[in-house]
């Protein structure tokens, strides 16, 4: 998978922290795993279909889970409930569809995005096909620190140029 792929992932990002947020965030050193990885306490997915498949993944301690969706919601959260479960999965929907926009704007064919799914706790895993490489980016704030990471399939050549 190239490296250009996950730029509108990593704008999306500086752009949500920005607009939303009102925080500053750094990117780490963008890496390429096709492991599980180290899950965090909570964790955010949301599916990519049509010319380009694949997986858009937050994780993020519980603490800056907290931080996130209280700023974005201006109340002081505690206690990870559903309505941070709900901040969260809004955040990388938020992230996962600015994303898709970069990524079709020059008239490509539509990404479709699925419903975001939340998986909170400390003894999960994560299995993700085999054959999956994912890019990784792990980012710091002062909210806290988090990664994102992206894996695409593309079903043809072809498709690949109409997203990219």
């Amino acid at each position: 998978m190239k490296v250009e792929y996950i730029n509108p992932f990593i704008e999306s990002v500086y752009d949500l922290f920005a607009t939303m947020l009102d925080a500053e965030v750094q990117r780490g050193e963008i890496g390429v795993t096709s492991a599980g990885g180290n899950p965090r306490e909570i964790m955010a997915l949301i599916g990519l279909s049509g010319p380009a498949r694949g997986t858009v993944a937050i994780s993020f301690p519980a603490q800056t889970a907290l931080a996130m969706v209280g700023k974005i919601l201006g109340v002081d959260t505690r206690v990870v409930d559903d309505t941070v479960s709900d901040g969260i999965a809004e955040i990388v929907n938020i992230v996962a569809g600015s994303a898709k926009a970069r990524l079709t704007q020059g008239g490509g064919t539509p990404i479709d995005l699925s419903l975001p799914t939340v998986v909170r706790g400390n003894s999960y895993s994560i299995d993700y096909p085999s054959q999956a490489v994912w890019l990784e980016v792990p980012f710091t704030s002062e909210l806290g620190a988090f990664s994102l990471r992206v894996t695409f399939d593309f079903k043809s050549p072809q498709d690949r140029k109409e997203v990219g």
